[in-house]
């Protein structure tokens, strides 16, 4: 088998799960979009994908991002920049990517602004709230108390565009129940930002739970393209 029909299968088969998961929230299955997150994998995939139909990309790692993204500057793809961003690095990501998923803190806002602004383009903006349970050490993402605070710091940028929330699932707890408590945050948010509308949630994993709790985006990887590659 080819890869390009490697490809072919596993896209079939997540807009499969998408379809399923989204009749049974009694949702349409066209409002839920598919980012496929090509971390690891090579430009050729991308290109691939893109023949496939594939829209939007996702992406981890700043250098691997940037230079996958000049790389296939021909197929007008949306890159997603999903991974936890460097402040340092906030400037350069917000040069290339259209999406930026992980923006946890108020100490991001002024340079992604300033990034854009230096390459005259407006970034979509995605906050990532952490979803752990409450006592329980965050991993990434911004604590619920302070999403507001960083929804209104991005809301007042000149060169940023607010869209709505990222979250992934913590370890070992029911995804379900996670999603539960996202979908609440996210009409806390609605009540103050009533165009962050997007929820970029569940992965090759978690799909259906993200999906039944009103996810708009999934972020799927290794359903599509395979066991990462062993040499990152």
């Amino acid at each position: 088998m080819s890869r390009a029909e490697e490809l072919r299968d596993g896209l079939a088969a997540v807009h499969e799960r998408i379809a399923r998961a989204a009749t049974a929230a009694g949702r349409a299955p066209e409002d839920v979009a598919l980012v496929v997150v090509t971390k690891f994998f090579p430009a050729t995939d991308v290109r691939l994908l893109a023949d496939l139909g594939v829209t939007d990309v996702g992406e981890n790692r700043h250098q691997e991002a940037e230079a996958k993204a000049a790389e296939c500057a021909d197929l007008g793809l949306r890159w997603h920049f999903i991974g936890g961003l460097q402040s340092n690095k906030a400037a350069a990501v917000a040069r290339y990517a259209d999406v930026v998923e992980s923006v946890d803190r108020t100490s991001l806002v002024g340079r992604l602004d300033r990034g854009a602004g230096e390459g005259g383009r407006t970034v979509e903006v995605l906050l990532q709230v952490s979803l752990d349970p409450p006592g329980h050490e965050h991993r990434a993402g911004a604590d619920p108390a302070d999403l507001l605070a960083l929804a209104d710091a991005v809301a007042a940028t000149e060169h940023l565009s607010l869209r709505g929330l990222m979250a992934v699932a913590p370890l070992g707890e029911d995804p379900a129940a996670a999603f539960a408590r996202l979908a609440t945050i996210r009409g806390d948010l609605l009540a103050q930002h009533p165009d962050a509308t997007r929820l970029s949630a569940g992965m090759s994993g978690d799909l259906e739970a993200a999906i039944a709790a009103g996810a708009t985006h999934v972020r799927v990887g290794s359903a599509v393209l395979g066991s990462r590659p062993s040499v990152q």
